[in-house]
C-alpha cells in the first residue's frame, strides 16, 4: 500500500511538472510581454472597444501596448496611457489612430511618427488623435442615407419616379 501511495505521488508530480513548463512556454512565448518602456498619453472623444493591454503599433508592429484608460471629468475624453518600448524615439507630432484589426477583430493604437526634430518625452502627451470608428454608426449613416435617396427619387404623388406602380 505504501508502494502504490509513493508512485502516484511522483506521477502527480511529474504531470505537475509538465503543466508548469507548458504554462511558462505559453507565457513566453504569447507575444505579450512586460519590456520596459516609457509611458505617453493620448486623449480621444470615444475609444470603443480599446481594452487595456491593448497593442500599440507603428506600420503594423507591435511597439508598446495600452495600460489605463481614464475619462478626463472636465473635457470628457477618454484619457489613455500607453507604454512604448524604449528604443522607440518618437516624435512630437506623431498621430495616434484607434484601428480595427479586422471587422470583429479587437482594436489597438496605431502610431504614425512625423518629422518633427524634437522627440516626445516620457509621459508627454501625444496631441494628433483619431477616435475610433464605429461600424454601427456607420451602417446607421448607410440606412439613413439609402432611405433619404429613396424617398427623394419617388415623386409627388407618391409613385416610384421610374412610373412602376408602388
Amino acid at each position: 500500500m505504501g508502494r502504490h501511495g509513493v508512485a502516484e505521488t511522483v506521477a502527480g508530480a511529474a504531470v505537475l511538472a509538465v503543466a508548469l513548463g507548458f504554462l511558462a512556454y505559453a507565457i513566453l512565448h504569447s507575444g505579450r510581454s512586460v519590456s520596459a518602456g516609457y509611458p505617453l498619453t493620448a486623449s480621444f472623444d470615444h475609444i470603443d472597444g480599446l481594452n487595456v493591454g491593448g497593442d500599440v503599433r507603428i506600420a503594423g508592429v507591435k511597439v508598446g501596448s495600452v495600460t489605463n484608460a481614464v475619462i478626463d471629468p472636465k473635457t470628457f475624453q477618454a484619457i489613455v496611457t500607453l507604454n512604448v518600448r524604449d528604443g522607440i524615439e518618437l516624435p512630437k507630432d506623431t498621430a495616434a489612430e484607434i484601428t480595427s484589426e479586422s471587422l470583429l477583430g479587437g482594436k489597438y493604437i496605431n502610431l504614425s511618427p512625423g518629422g518633427d526634430e524634437t522627440d516626445l518625452k516620457p509621459g508627454q502627451s501625444i496631441s494628433i488623435t483619431q477616435s475610433s470608428v464605429s461600424l454601427e454608426q456607420l451602417l446607421g449613416k448607410f440606412i439613413f442615407s439609402v432611405t433619404t435617396l429613396n424617398s427623394a427619387k419617388s415623386g409627388a404623388d407618391g409613385k416610384p419616379a421610374d412610373g412602376a406602380p408602388k
